[in-house]
């Protein structure tokens, strides 16, 4: 599929058309906009947006009196060919905190090199109990610096009700957790996402976020998903695109605190 076309898609499917994945979830189009309502902590913003110049801050405001009544935190989630071209401009101008820009990367699965296995003495194990989990929020903790409670609290209350949607994957050298990665699916879509991949310094630069990479893919495969998509940070960009992912579009969030 043409890189334009794939792109189309991505909008269409995970963004303008984007469905509730949990009990509790509420996705709606209100305007020129597709938001996400769900209860702290879990993530709640703006999924798609189709804006003019003429109503763009408008909207921008009508989002911030929605979730600001509702005390919640939420995060716009901008691309780089979202319209009007200012529209980060106007964010910040409304009180919005831009984060880090990445790159939306998609890779049709049939397509990527996917025979990747991880360094000898480093093996990949599933995660499905309260044990796997605490060790990948210890991993997401020591690689990113933030407090990983609430990623071990989603995906005990994920693997106990929603196996369907998240595989998580943690790479043991022994008995030592130095990497780690999820996956979330999204039923009646051909799209997976890749999320959260790290590997502590130390074990960094011998495979191991590619092995995580190609295990997931795998895994998403045998799942009849056609696509994985990753927003890529400019350190596993080079990673991803030797795997053969395409990078299609700039992606950065940004957030509003009441």
């Amino acid at each position: 599929m043409h890189p334009a076309e794939l792109l189309a898609l991505f909008d269409r499917v995970l963004r303008e058309e984007a469905r509730p994945d949990r009990p509790g979830v509420l996705v709606e189009r209100c305007g020129g906009v597709v938001r996400r309502t769900a209860a702290a902590p879990e993530w709640s913003g703006i999924l798609w947006s189709g804006l003019d110049e003429a109503g763009a801050d408008a909207a921008i405001a009508r989002q911030i009196g929605h979730f600001g009544a509702l005390g919640l935190e939420f995060e716009w989630k901008l691309y780089g060919h979202d319209r009007p071209a200012d529209l980060g401009r106007r964010l910040r101008a409304a009180g919005f905190t831009p984060g880090p820009e990445e790159t939306l990367m998609i890779g049709e699965i049939s397509g990527l090199a996917l025979d990747t296995e991880p360094p000898p003495g480093v093996r990949v194990v599933p995660v499905t109990d309260a044990k796997g989990a605490g060790l990948v929020a210890d991993v997401h903790e020591r690689v990113f610096g933030t407090d990983g409670s609430g990623l071990r609290r989603q995906l005990l209350d994920r693997l106990a009700g929603d196996t369907d949607t998240v595989v998580a994957v943690v790479a043991l050298a022994g008995g030592e957790p130095v990497s780690a990665a999820r996956m979330e699916l999204v039923p009646g879509t051909p799209f997976a996402g890749l999320w959260g991949g790290g590997t502590v310094e130390g074990w960094r630069g011998r495979g191991i976020y590619r092995a995580l990479v190609a295990h997931r893919a795998r895994a998403a495969a045998a799942r009849g998903y056609d696509y994985v998509q990753v927003d890529a940070s400019g350190q596993s960009r080079p990673i991803l695109e030797r795997l053969g992912l395409l990078p299609l579009t700039s992606t950065t969030p940004y957030l509003w605190t009441p």
